[in-house]
């Protein structure tokens, strides 16, 4: 009995026609046609929801992707906005850099012209302290012409050529020759000497049988005085005389 069960329940599981009969012959086979249709029509929902998950799944692996790309867009625009901002920066650097190159060399302009300016005055100082000292060394040396010697010269400045010398005066027996310094060196000892010379040779009108070298200054240095005395030059000031007075031949 128990072979016979077991044999037929294997008929039902494995012979579709055989389970359809039975089901038939109990009144069950529409019912379980129903049921095998319910079963494939459930297998198939399965299938498209099975379908549908995966598209949804696509879809959502597309939206990581757009959305790793709409990152890396984003990481993008950032360095952009980054390397417009320092180039901004070294722009801003390189406008300040160039301001400070203008305000320096506005800097320099105002020294030049603070130079030039202190150069003038400098200029214009010596001049009036040449002019002072020339039209000193004209009064004292006329005076101390006069009073001491006799010899009523006029004194005054005259130029021949491009040279110009401080003192000259003359008569018809004498004549002075001489220049004018607030200090008194070696060279321009040797200056009025070449002028001599060269007054010799270009006007020699102005030279008369006898001669009087004079140099006037504030201050002489030594060497300055061996030199004229060795010349025979009249170094004087408003105190005094510094060599002594010699008329040349």
């Amino acid at each position: 009995m128990d072979r016979l069960k077991e044999e037929f329940l294997k008929l039902l599981d494995s012979d579709l026609e055989f389970r359809y009969a039975v089901a038939g012959y109990l009144g069950l086979s529409e019912i379980l046609k129903r049921l095998d249709r319910l079963e494939e029509g459930q297998s198939k929902l399965w299938e498209g929801q099975k379908r549908v998950w995966e598209n949804i799944e696509k879809l959502w692996e597309e939206i990581r992707l757009l959305r790793e790309d709409q990152k890396r867009l984003w990481e993008n625009q950032n360095r952009i906005w980054e390397e417009l901002k320092e180039l901004r920066e070294g722009q801003n650097k390189l406008w300040e850099n160039q301001n400070k190159l203008w305000e320096n060399q506005n800097r320099l302009w105002e020294e030049v012209r603070n130079l030039k300016v202190t150069q003038a005055r400098l200029a214009a100082t010596i001049d009036r302290l040449t002019i002072t000292i020339e039209e000193e060394g004209l009064d004292v040396i006329g005076r101390r012409l006069k009073d001491e010697l006799g010899l009523d010269i006029k004194l005054g400045r005259v130029f021949v050529d491009d040279k110009e010398v401080n003192i000259y005066g003359s008569s018809a027996e004498i004549c002075v020759i001489g220049e004018a310094t607030v200090r008194l060196r070696r060279r321009l000892v040797e200056e009025l000497e070449e002028k001599i010379r060269f007054l010799r040779e270009v006007k020699p009108e102005l030279i008369k049988p006898k001669m009087r070298k004079v140099i006037y200054t504030d201050y002489a240095v030594p060497e300055a005085i061996d030199l004229a005395k060795e010349y025979g030059i009249w170094v004087l000031n408003w105190k005094g005389d510094i060599t002594s007075r010699k008329i040349h031949s």
